[in-house]
């Protein structure tokens, strides 16, 4: 990906993408995760092409709209807990980099100037949960579910969910998603605010598209602002923990805890597969 002189929107194609798949037909730009083979977690060039992906669409004044959605079966399972073994356990530093595009990602997205909404098509886990919160609204299929399960793999959830999950479902249903680590059905989520709607998996595009048609039929730039004023909370809370959390979670790596916890669900995923 090369440097652009101007902030100026390129064709996709120019982006040269691998991990994700990026399309514009306005009033709406998609964004999908395209690593179904592993439930589209991140790796750092993922993180990097979202990140990219939400500048282009920022400044492309033909796109009213930004949906972000997943391939396969899954919208996301947040961390590729392989690549981190192998690349960020026992390594504070290394880890650190990766975080800071994590956080990079999100700034992006949240910070896009434009109504995003994420279509979630599959199971949402963890950092998947983090993106689509990181939304304005989302819509979810009815046989999905979201879960975190950071304090069973030795990762604090604080990417975004220790801070807006209180602020979107209150304190103690924060509490019971973040520390029991069970399964919310998308019935539940809805119920709880979690996303906006859920729909069977045949009726998930005409509700998207009908999302899509109203919010693009609003004035840019009064939405624009609308988004800013929404954001306050979420950035409050977000601007105040997160770079604590990403050099927590940096020093954590080198402790015993997570390489445990990891090394251990990638045995348990071996012997299932």
């Amino acid at each position: 990906m090369t440097e652009p002189d101007r902030p100026t929107p390129v064709d996709p194609s120019e982006l040269g993408f691998e991990a994700i798949v990026y399309e514009k037909a306005p009033p709406k730009a998609t964004i999908t995760l395209n690593r179904p083979e592993v439930l589209n977690a991140f790796d750092f060039r993922m993180l990097r092409e979202i990140a990219r992906a939400c500048e282009d669409a920022s400044w492309d004044d033909e796109i009213r709209v930004v949906v972000v959605t997943g391939a396969g079966r899954a919208f996301c399972v947040g961390a590729d807990l392989k690549s981190w073994s192998e690349d960020y356990l026992g390594k504070p530093g290394e880890y650190w980099k990766w975080f800071g595009a994590f956080k990079d990602m999100h700034d992006r997205l949240r910070e896009i100037g434009k109504p995003t909404l994420a279509r979630i098509n599959g199971i949402c886990v963890g950092g998947g949960n983090e993106l689509q919160m990181a939304c304005d609204l989302a819509v979810m299929v009815d046989d999905a579910f979201i879960r975190h399960v950071g304090p069973e793999h030795g990762s604090v959830p604080a990417g975004g969910a220790t801070q807006w999950l209180p602020i979107m479902v209150g304190d103690r249903r924060a509490r019971e998603i973040l520390l029991l680590c069970e399964e919310i059905s998308a019935a539940k989520a809805a119920d709880w605010g979690l996303v906006n709607s859920v729909v069977p998996r045949d009726g998930l595009d005409a509700e998207v598209d009908r999302v899509v048609e109203s919010l693009a039929a609003k004035l840019p730039q009064t939405v624009r602002y609308t988004k800013q004023q929404l954001n306050f909370w979420r950035d409050l809370s977000w601007h105040e923990t997160v770079n604590h959390a990403r050099d927590w979670l940096a020093l954590s790596m080198a402790t015993d805890e997570p390489r445990e916890a990891v090394e251990k669900f990638l045995s348990r995923k071996k012997d299932d597969d």
